[in-house]
């Protein structure tokens, strides 16, 4: 019998692999530096692929230039990472398109595609502002017999931004396709062109991924949920929302926080609309949330717009992750071992990226490794040891406030800054600073998307000058809080007004002035209520107490109530021992201090991975601290009664100058 050439050329392209996975192993290798250990039964020799696991992935750095695998004699072995992604969608133009009314009732799109891919859904391009309307997709192969694959699937644009105009279909390849737009509901909208959509590839694996809700805080038109994945690092391909809310559309923003000039930010990676909509009896949704983004952190941010309407009602949230693979030869059957927990390590030089291309189609065995393990043997310091929990010495006399953090357990800490802190910090929160023992413990700063609201108390007053004027006076809870928004409603039903908000503030000089801090057009119609008006500040206030006015012009005024204002929540994050011995405190109210500068902005992803206990900082403390009181004892009538005695100090030394001088001849 003659050799089959195929599998003879595959078992010469295992070999040739094996020899190139055999060739650059590294020998010295000490297995006591890496903190985990993971066992792996190989049932017999070749090559074989692990399915790295979550736990596995969590536990390695991101790029995984700590995981390393061992033989049953202890030797390391050469690997080759694989991340199996799908290949993205295509956006073919059609080869003809016509758009056409009929009878008033539907508008018909006819499309050539002329495409000899697989063809999975089509998106209308519309100049049309607001739009909710129902198609039916039906296939030809010559244009003039038709066969529905598709009915009920809703198109919309909605005034808050949530928008949807693909239409979604089977894959296949279609020579032709008619897709009839239902105007019954509304008046017909004009379709410009549309886009064909052909599917991703195959061949990306995805597990899913259970996902826990840590947190959900609501904010006037949005819903913030912090969600855990369980590990990082995790390749996460989609999430889906669970909710039981009958019919809604929302637009959802998914973050992450990562480390930018010293503070947490929240970065935006995707965007997408959920729905639910009932349509002609047909009950139609869209869940789910493409990701394919690589997440460092345990936690991610799910931001949903919620606008005018009530928030959802938020049942869970489910996710899928990409598989990610480590293809390796085994010369024996045996226990191997994986490695990970190394941050001190370099990433390995195995010289097999040329590979790559030939592996995608070799076959190999699936091996799944064995739950993560402590190394006993480990005795490199814990996470976040790499961290000095002691900063520079500190002066606390120069800090005018402080609190007391009631820290338990040691760890990560996270500590939000209050009314107190935020009003009385420095403008950028640069003097706040960790102290214990008379030395500063480094933070980090993380600026979230999370608000606070505070109800203002608010009176109204007439203008005697000018009497066609609003005018209403807030008083925040706390001089120079922060707010990023001011809101309320209004109960009058029809109005087109100019809304400005002030405050008055004073110069060097003691003179008073009108400081504006931003403005707004509201315009209140049957058609558009628009029954609150958010105005967001150009500047944060610097005193107590705003005004805001309108001109009512010849109407009669409008009424307003349910003042509040928001402001975004900012949190501390730092590493504390948990010594209860040694009290923690919170310092600010120093305007001279500078931020300051700490290592720790090096190991910040650690800091962001690992699990932080929140804490509530206590009651405001003045500390006698000189910080600010110059400037502050400067002000209105002290002002004129410091500048008066400077300048009787200057006429009194002019006077016994000029006696001393000597006398002209």
């Amino acid at each position: 019998m003659k050799p089959n050439p195929r599998r003879l050329a595959n078992k010469t392209l295992i070999l040739w692999i094996a020899s190139m996975l055999t060739a650059g192993v590294a020998l010295a290798l000490n297995p006591d530096e890496w903190r985990h250990t993971q066992d792996l039964s190989v049932p017999k020799a070749g090559l074989a692929r692990i399915n790295l696991t979550a736990s596995t992935l969590d536990a390695a750095q991101p790029d995984l230039s700590d995981l390393r695998l061992l033989d049953p004699g202890g030797s390391e072995v050469s690997y080759l990472i694989e991340r199996p992604m799908p290949q993205p969608e295509t956006a073919i133009s059609p080869q003809e398109f016509h758009s056409a009314l009929d009878t008033g009732s539907n508008t018909t799109v006819t499309l050539r595609t002329g495409s000899i891919l697989p063809l999975a859904a089509v998106e209308f391009v519309t100049p049309a502002s607001r739009l909710i309307k129902s198609v039916k997709v039906e296939i030809s192969t010559d244009g003039l017999s038709w066969s529905e694959i598709a009915a009920s699937r809703p198109i919309f644009r909605l005034p808050g931004g949530a928008e949807n105009l693909r239409i979604d279909f089977p894959a296949n390849i279609y020579p032709w396709l008619r897709l009839t737009i239902d105007d019954r509901r509304d008046e017909p909208i004009p379709i410009n062109t549309a886009r064909l959509i052909s599917p991703p590839s195959e061949g990306a694996p995805s597990d899913p991924l259970p996902i826990t809700i840590k947190s959900r805080d609501e904010s006037p038109g949005a819903t913030r949920i912090s969600i855990d994945l369980g590990a990082a690092n995790l390749p996460l391909a989609s999430l889906r929302i669970e909710t039981g809310s009958p019919l809604f559309t929302r637009s959802v923003s998914v973050a992450e926080q990562e480390m930018q000039d010293g503070v947490v930010t929240e970065r935006t990676l995707d965007e997408a609309v959920i729905y639910r909509v009932d349509l002609d009896g047909s009950n139609r949704q869209c869940l789910d949330i493409p990701i394919e983004h690589t997440i460092e952190t345990r936690e991610l941010l799910l931001l949903i717009h919620n606008q005018d309407s009530p928030p959802l009602a938020i049942d869970g949230v489910e996710g899928t992750r990409r598989e990610v693979h480590a293809l390796f030869y085994a010369a024996a059957p045996g226990k191997y071992t994986l490695l990970t927990g190394n941050d001190q390590c370099a990433a390995p030089h195995y010289d097999l990226a040329g590979l790559s291309e030939q592996l995608k189609s070799t076959a190999s065995a699936i091996l799944q490794p064995g739950p993560l393990a402590d190394n006993p043997r480990y005795r490199i310091p814990a996470a976040l040891g790499s961290l000095s929990l002691q900063g520079a010495a500190i002066d606390p006399g120069k800090w005018r406030y402080r609190k007391s953090l009631p820290v338990k357990d040691p760890g990560a800490q996270q500590v939000e800054l209050d009314q107190d802190v935020l009003a009385h910090a420095a403008p950028v929160l640069s003097d706040i600073r960790i102290v214990q023992a008379d030395h500063q413990i480094p933070y980090v700063l993380e600026r979230t998307s999370i608000t606070r609201t505070v109800p203002l108390s608010v009176t109204q007053k007439k203008d005697p000058d000018h009497p066609s004027h609003s005018v209403w006076v807030l008083k925040l809870p706390q001089p120079g809080l922060p707010l990023a928004s001011l809101i309320c409603t209004s109960s009058s039903p029809l109005f087109q007004r100019t809304i400005r908000l002030s405050e008055e503030v004073q110069d060097e000089r003691g003179e008073t002035y009108s400081r504006e801090l931003g403005g707004a057009n509201w315009n209140r119609t049957p058609d558009d209520p628009q029954p609150s008006l958010a105005l967001k500040f150009d500047s944060e206030p610097q005193t107590g107490t705003l005004y805001l006015d309108t001109d009512n012009g010849d109407n009669a005024a409008i009424e307003l109530c349910s003042f509040n204002g928001d402001y975004a929540v900012t949190r501390v994050v730092f590493k504390a021992t948990g010594d209860s011995t040694q009290p923690v405190w919170l310092y600010y109210g120093n305007p001279d201090a500078q931020f300051p500068s700490y290592d720790v902005r090096l190991i910040a992803g650690d800091l962001l991975r690992a699990e932080r206990h929140a804490i509530t900082a206590g009651p405001q403390e003045a500390t006698g601290g000189a910080a600010g009181s110059t400037s502050e004892a400067l002000t209105g009538a002290s002002r004129y009664l410091f500048w008066g005695a400077l300048l009787l100090v200057v006429v009194v030394l002019l006077a016994v100058t000029a006696k001393l001088l000597p006398k002209a001849d």
